[in-house]
């Protein structure tokens, strides 16, 4: 008999998921409780898989074999917790599609820089010639590609939401850039909670596979000290020390295990900024495990172009520089982004906080900011934090009242930062709706 697989959620995943169920056999249903968009639509009905939207018809759902939820759905949401009383087992996409792929995992999670580190490592394999996908957090989803494309490496990004619902998956590489309290929200205000999520990427690992880490986390090394692993650890640090994995000495990265010797000058990497050596380490690693020619590394790590909606330049405007960090979705984002500032910035902050301290920013912001422009439904933290520290700050609920109102309060040789350290939903699909608009209206000016 064929088994049932219920999918919450008809997004991005929850499609890919769908569409590799359905071709290995599943009963497959897709229920949304949003209207589902007309391009997934057309992929359920193209591979004629039934679904509902705008609604979860239970009886529909607790006859699953197992389910699939989006990473987007909260383990405290009604509907999950009937699933889980009944005994149904709750798996995530990645889970689910790992099952059906023998292809080499590189997995990379963290509370900042994930994406841009899983793109320059797909950068560099796809550089070296290798037949690698990207997927994950980014990208087209894991599953569809194992469903539809023949892969010989994937590189993933994981977020603690994923990772979540992940069981048997295995990575053969897995790499914790770093963990800062981030969506603690999901996780009962609690940060051993967020911390556990985030390690649940070395699970399965085997004494053949990787686990590369930060050595200047100290939330990281706390851990490590508490956890046994299989795998063979390789740090990266800042410092100048000689470890295994990589470190920085007269300005020059390197990297060392085995018999393996590279080195690079920083000044070669293409992403600036101490929190993109860091990225650049753990990619560097990366290639030195899979023994790309080393040419290769050094010439992926210098000619990278960045991810879009991470510190991305936009244009200048009467000698106003306009940044896109959109995907600054936490205040350790923000904080990277404005320690990378080296001129007078005027700060586009604000959203859905996720419990959120912004005292963090404050030396940052005194040093750094002249004015604040809150774009969000309910700013009121971000005035009780910041209101006296700054000359100026502003309110507006739209981004071309932002864009416009950050033009007046800057001066020729400012930066304008977007850079919200908060989720998008109040006002936004998502982040990159929100990068994409900021950009149209400052090209607009």
């Amino acid at each position: 008999m064929k088994k049932r697989l219920v999918i919450l959620g008809a997004g991005e995943s929850g499609t890919g998921a769908a569409i590799l169920g359905k071709m290995h056999d599943y009963e497959v249903f897709v229920t949304d409780n949003a209207e589902i968009k007309p391009r997934y639509k057309e992929m359920l009905v193209h591979y004629q898989i039934p679904f509902e939207e705008g609604k979860h018809t239970e009886r529909l759902i607790m006859n699953a074999d197992e389910v699939i939820k989006s990473p987007g759905i909260s383990d405290k949401n009604p509907l999950i917790l009937k699933i889980h009383s009944k005994g149904i087992r709750i798996i995530s996409e990645i889970e689910f599609a790992g099952r059906f792929t023998k292809a080499k995992k590189i997995c990379i999670t963290g509370s900042n820089g994930k994406t841009t580190t899983t793109s320059l490592i797909h950068h560099m394999l796809r550089k070296a010639g290798l037949n690698a996908g990207l997927a994950g957090n980014v990208g087209k989803s894991f599953a569809l590609q194992v469903a539809t494309e023949d892969y010989d490496y994937y590189v993933l990004e994981l977020s603690s939401f994923q990772l979540d619902g992940m069981y048997e998956f295995k990575a053969d590489i897995a790499i914790l850039l770093n963990i800062t309290p981030d969506h603690l929200d999901r996780y009962d205000y609690n940060l051993q909670n967020y911390v556990d999520s985030k390690f649940r990427i070395i699970q399965n690992l085997r004494e053949e596979d990787y686990f590369i880490f930060c050595r200047d986390d100290e939330i990281t090394i706390r851990e490590l000290e508490k956890i046994v692993t299989k795998a063979k650890q390789l740090g990266f640090t800042y410092k100048s020390e000689k470890v295994e994995g990589a470190y920085v000495q007269n300005n020059t990265m390197k990297i060392e295990f085995d018999d393996l010797d590279f080195s690079m000058s920083l000044d070669e990497l293409s992403l600036k900024g101490k929190h993109n050596a860091y990225n650049s380490m753990a990619a560097g690693i990366t290639g030195n495990i899979l023994r790309l020619r080393k040419e290769v590394i050094r010439e992926a790590l210098s000619d990278f172009q960045g991810v879009e909606h991470r510190l991305e330049p936009v244009i200048k405007v009467h000698g106003i520089q306009f940044i896109n960090d959109s995907k600054a979705t936490n205040v350790n984002s923000a904080w990277y982004a404005l320690e990378s500032m080296h001129t007078r910035v005027v700060w586009i902050a604000g959203g859905v906080d996720k419990g959120n301290d912004y005292n963090e920013l404050m030396d940052l912001v005194k040093e750094k900011v002249k004015a604040i422009v809150c774009l969000g439904v309910d700013n009121a933290k971000l005035h009780k934090v910041f209101e006296g520290v700054v000359e100026t700050m502003t309110d507006v609920n739209n981004m071309k009242d932002a864009v416009r109102s950050a033009y007046y309060l800057a001066k020729d040789g400012d930066t304008v930062l977007l850079s919200p350290a908060c989720a998008s939903f109040d006002l936004f699909e998502n982040y990159e709706d929100r990068g994409r608009q900021f950009k149209d209206c400052v090209r607009e000016l």
